[in-house]
C-alpha cells in the first residue's frame, strides 16, 4: 500500500485518515494520484508540459517537480503578478521557479488559456490536474481503500475528500462503488462543481455532494479556516489551509448524517501552508 492510514480523532469526530500527504513532499496527495500515468511515462513521450492557474497551485509546483525529474520543459500561464511578488516569490511559486518553470504572466488571462492545446510532444493539463489522464493514479487509490476496508471487515464506508475540480472525488465514486464518496464544492457552488465533474463523465450515484453551512470566497483567509486547521494539527495531523478547514467544517455538520466508518483522504499541499499562514498574519 502506497500510504497508510491512521486512527484519528477529531473533538466531535472519530475516523481515519489515507496518509496521501506522506508519498512525498513536493509530489504528494491528490497531486500524487492525478500525476500518476505522467510519472510511468518514458521522458522521450513528451518534450513540453503547459498548464495554467494560480501561482500558489499546489497543482503548478506538483507538475513543476514532475517535469524536472522527467527533463522536459514546464509552461505556465497565470493572471499578472502583484510586484512584491515579482520580485521577492514565496511559497509555492518560489519552490517552482527554483524547479525551471517557465511563468507566463497575461493580461488576456482567459482568452490565452482557451486557445492553449496539446501538439506533438507538447501536453496540456487542464486547472488542478483535472484530466482523464489522472483516472489510473485514482484508481490505484480507490484499490488501495479497498484492500484495507477488507482487511478492516469495515461494512459501511463513507470515503470523504474536498473538491475543487472534483476530479479525484468524481473516480474514487467510479472505483469505489461500494462505498459512499462525500466532497464538498470549495471552488464555486455545487451547480459548477456538477459540471465539472460531468465532463469526466456521468455522475456516480454513490457520491453525495455535501453543502457547508456559509458560502464563502475561496482562498480568502478566514479567522475560522486558521481555527479548523490548528485544531487539526493539535489533534496530530496537519492538513492543507486552502482546502481542508472547510471541508472538516462541513463533514462535522452533517456527521449525524452519516452512519458507518468515515475515511478521510489527506490532499497534500502542505508546502502551500507556508504562503496561506502570511496571510494570517
Amino acid at each position: 500500500m502506497l500510504s497508510g492510514i491512521t486512527p484519528f480523532h477529531f473533538p466531535g469526530l472519530n475516523c481515519f485518515v489515507k496518509r496521501d500527504e506522506l508519498i512525498d513532499p513536493l509530489l504528494s496527495g491528490n497531486k500524487y494520484r492525478k500525476l500518476y500515468t505522467l510519472l510511468q511515462t518514458p521522458p522521450e513521450t513528451y518534450n513540453t508540459i503547459i498548464s495554467y492557474g494560480g501561482t500558489q497551485s499546489n497543482a503548478m509546483l506538483s507538475i513543476a517537480a514532475l517535469c524536472q525529474q522527467k527533463g522536459w520543459k514546464f509552461e505556465y500561464y497565470c493572471k499578472p503578478l502583484p510586484n512584491k511578488l515579482k520580485t521577492q516569490p514565496l511559497g509555492n511559486l518560489k519552490m517552482a521557479l527554483h524547479l525551471g518553470i517557465r511563468l507566463i504572466a497575461t493580461e488576456d488571462y482567459k482568452q490565452t488559456i482557451n486557445q492553449l492545446q496539446s501538439h506533438g510532444k507538447t501536453l496540456l493539463i487542464p486547472q488542478g490536474g483535472a484530466d482523464p489522464l489522472a483516472e489510473q493514479g485514482i484508481t490505484a487509490l480507490a484499490d488501495e481503500i479497498k484492500q484495507w476496508q477488507t482487511h478492516q471487515g469495515v461494512q459501511d464506508l463513507h470515503v470523504v475528500t474536498p473538491s475543487g475540480t472534483g476530479t479525484t472525488a468524481f473516480y474514487l465514486a467510479k472505483h469505489l462503488s461500494d462505498c459512499r464518496v462525500l466532497t464538498t464544492a470549495l471552488v464555486g457552488d455545487n451547480v459548477y462543481l456538477q459540471q465539472q465533474m460531468q465532463l469526466l463523465g456521468t455522475m456516480p450515484n454513490n457520491l453525495k455532494l455535501l453543502e457547508p453551512k456559509h458560502k464563502y470566497r475561496f482562498a480568502k483567509p478566514y479567522p475560522e479556516f486558521l481555527e479548523t486547521y490548528q485544531s487539526l494539527k493539535q489533534a496530530g495531523i496537519e492538513f492543507d489551509l486552502l482546502y481542508a478547514p472547510l471541508m472538516w467544517q462541513t463533514l462535522l455538520n452533517h456527521k449525524q448524517e452519516i452512519q458507518g466508518t468515515i475515511l478521510y483522504v489527506h490532499s497534500g499541499g502542505l508546502l502551500g501552508n507556508a504562503s496561506m499562514l502570511q496571510r494570517y498574519t
